[in-house]
């Protein structure tokens, strides 16, 4: 998104897409934001924290993202997925539980997860969330992920980011420091995993300027805590 550009907002209902938003295109316009519509969402039991949860595929920024939603609003509370995989040079230690395949196995056969799922031959999983009293969570999880969340809560808001461009997806990966095999991984599989989202998503956000973004999520998630 660009800031102070004019913004369209297309229905997208559980999957009924607007020719303008078809994955099929290379590059997305990037002054979009899409939304679908909110009123087919359950309803959240008012004892019950709102569970937010951030997907999309790999490149679009959504680390970026959370981190500036929870520096943002403090009544979210980010519950910090597990994953196999090893940490990259540009990667804050506390990104993420780095663990064993034999540590993340064993708290599968334990039910510590809500959600888990294996990924390019790694594994990512979020631990049975214990948020702060008062709390909204925040969940940043992989495509799969995300649909194990909405059929087990589907009153949960996912918000699906995508990238303005396939190019700058890709410019993304190779910053963020992945190497030319999982790049190229990544972008097959976004190909997979967009029309997957866009399916599940109760929001569609592209992610083109990062201010732009958050505060449009902000605005997002405001609305959610209100119905």
């Amino acid at each position: 998104m660009i800031a102070g550009a004019d913004r369209r907002t297309l229905s997208n209902h559980h999957g009924a897409r607007s020719a303008a938003t078809s994955s099929s295109e290379d590059e997305l316009p990037q002054t979009q934001v899409l939304h679908s519509n909110p009123s087919a969402r359950p309803l959240r039991p008012a004892a019950r924290p709102l569970i937010i949860v951030v997907s999309g595929p790999g490149g679009v920024g959504k680390g970026t993202i959370v981190d500036a939603l929870i520096d943002r609003d403090p009544r979210l509370w980010l519950s910090r997925s597990w994953t196999t995989r090893d940490r990259r040079p540009t990667e804050s230690a506390d990104a993420y539980v780095f663990t064993t395949r034999d540590d993340f196995e064993r708290r599968i056969a334990d039910g510590g997860f809500l959600e888990w799922t294996e990924f390019l031959g790694n594994y990512y999983g979020t631990p049975i969330p214990e948020p702060i009293v008062g709390a909204d969570i925040v969940l940043e999880i992989e495509v799969d992920g995300a649909r194990q969340v909405k059929t087990l809560r589907p009153d949960a808001l996912l918000i699906f980011v995508l990238p303005p461009s396939r190019f700058e997806q890709e410019r993304r990966l190779r910053g963020r420091g992945d190497d030319e095999a999982m790049v190229q991984a990544r972008l097959r599989k976004a190909e997979d995993e967009e029309p997957v989202g866009r399916g599940l998503a109760d929001e569609m956000v592209v992610n083109d300027d990062l201010l732009t973004t958050v505060d449009e999520m902000l605005s997002i998630i405001e609305a959610a805590r209100s119905r």
